[in-house]
């Protein structure tokens, strides 16, 4: 496979989505939950997500599933969410009166999308084993009390 632009591979394409009107927390919490998931799953998750930013990563992945099937001519049945991150971008700064002639100040944060999907079969990570110390009996501190 040979690499392109931005170190894709052939079976991999990205979309971009810049100045989301959300902290990049909140942004990263709906991300997490599509993340390595496949685009069909990852759609209907956004869709029925009460998250308000749900919206605007549905259609960042969205673009990115017409940009693999007009670009690189890939099908969307095999496309999954390789890689999926948000990063901040800038802050407006407001101020809001407050008592005694003070202000406080209003962060307004943004925030910007980037989806990488690719195609093929999502990697499934492998269970750990359970820890040594769960097979460990726990001690108590209880007294014996003598009647």
């Amino acid at each position: 496979m040979t690499t392109r632009r931005y170190n894709l591979k052939d079976n991999q394409t990205r979309a971009f989505n810049k100045m989301i009107r959300v902290s990049h927390r909140k942004l990263g919490l709906v991300a997490d939950t599509v993340r390595g998931k496949p685009v069909g799953r990852a759609m209907e998750i956004l869709k029925f997500s009460r998250k308000r930013c749900a919206s605007e990563v549905l259609k960042t992945v969205m673009s990115a599933v017409a940009n693999a099937e007009h670009n690189q001519k890939l099908s969307a049945d095999s496309l999954f969410i390789k890689e999926i991150w948000c990063g901040k971008t800038l802050v407006m700064k407001r101020i809001m009166p407050k008592k005694q002639g003070t202000a406080h100040r209003i962060e307004k944060p943004f925030s910007n999308l980037t989806v990488i999907l690719e195609a093929g079969e999502p990697v499934k990570k492998e269970a750990k084993p359970k820890s040594v110390a769960a097979d460990k009996p726990v001690k108590t501190d209880k007294k014996e009390t003598k009647k």
